[in-house]
């Protein structure tokens, strides 16, 4: 016997609204490249837009999963409807292969018509333990490379005056938290790269979007360096809730008809703190000093508690 329930009442809603707007956003035939498909956040966006009927361009740095999720979404679609995933391998830290990379995807259709960059490269350390080559590791990562690829692909999509540019960034992009100078400041520069592009490729038909977001519920291939970072524990202990690949993969889906430059997927602790960084500076900053000074002082009162006691239960005497 079948029971309704208000979840599967609520799920019927949601297979409903997807439908509606796969419908609005004729993603059939359109040419998509999803960067790090085999991401959690890049799947669910493969899975939408495979059903949508676009013609997929994979990449990512692991040939294997990106095969593995090609044979997926083929097993979970009608190959009368769908078109099978070309697939490309993606690595922006090998900057040298970047115009391969480019000819391998203008070679898969002649054209893009969907470029959604979904990759990143996390370090979480006291900027004085990073060194000069983690530095540059992160910003090929998450800035050379996302902009070497938009530049190979945007004479394709200038000729043909079409195009959507889709940047998944997050919130840092935004905003620059203690101990994440790095891996804020690649953010803060390939947020103001497709700013300032959206601007340039207008009169051309091009749309460039950004998508900022605190953090995607999923497990994260997270690359820190070797240093301890236990201070930052009061700070990150609670953070603001993510939101889920399925959130983010609609919420592209309607970017795509929509257009819209900008979005911010955030708790509104995180968008506070937006404002408070753009409107009264000093108290943000003046917020974070603090928040690294009580982190640090938690810190060495856990250390102290690390000292082996004194057998007797009595403090020992120094002579």
């Amino acid at each position: 016997q079948y029971t309704v329930t208000g979840e599967n009442i609520l799920l019927l809603i949601c297979g409903y609204l997807i439908l509606r707007l796969l419908s609005k956003t004729t993603l059939r035939n359109r040419v998509v490249l999803i960067t790090d498909s085999a991401s959690a956040l890049g799947k669910e966006c493969a899975k939408v837009f495979h059903k949508g009927g676009a013609r997929l361009i994979l990449c990512g740095k692991n040939w294997e999963k990106l095969e593995d999720l090609a044979e997926q979404l083929a097993n979970e679609s009608d190959p009368t409807l769908t078109f099978p995933p070309k697939l490309v391998e993606l690595d922006f830290s090998d900057m040298e292969l970047m115009p391969e990379v480019v000819s391998d995807v203008l070679d898969c259709y002649g054209c893009l018509d969907v470029l959604i960059f979904n990759s990143s490269m996390k370090v979480k350390a006291p900027v004085q333990t990073l060194s000069l080559e983690m530095d540059k590791m992160v910003m090929d990562a998450n800035y050379f490379g996302p902009i070497t690829l938009a530049k190979g692909v945007l004479p394709s999509m200038i000729t043909r005056r079409s195009g959507h540019i889709i940047l998944v960034n997050s919130i840092q992009g935004k905003l620059a938290v203690p101990f994440r100078t790095t891996y804020a400041a690649s953010k803060h520069a390939v947020q103001a790269f497709f700013d300032c592009l959206r601007a340039e490729v207008q009169e051309y038909g091009i749309s460039v979007s950004t998508l900022s977001h605190t953090f995607i519920k999923a497990a994260p291939s997270v690359k820190q360096a070797p240093a301890a970072n236990s201070v930052l524990s009061v700070l990150t202990r609670q953070k603001p809730h993510g939101v889920s690949p399925e959130e983010m993969a609609g919420e592209l889906l309607k970017t795509l008809s929509s257009k819209k430059n900008e979005i911010i997927m955030a708790h509104s602790i995180s968008k506070a703190a937006i404002y408070a960084r753009s409107f009264f500076p000093n108290f943000f900053f003046a917020v974070t000093a603090a928040g690294v000074r009580s982190a640090a002082a938690m810190e060495t009162v856990k250390n102290s508690h690390k000292h082996t006691p004194n057998p007797c239960g009595k403090p020992s005497q120094k002579s």
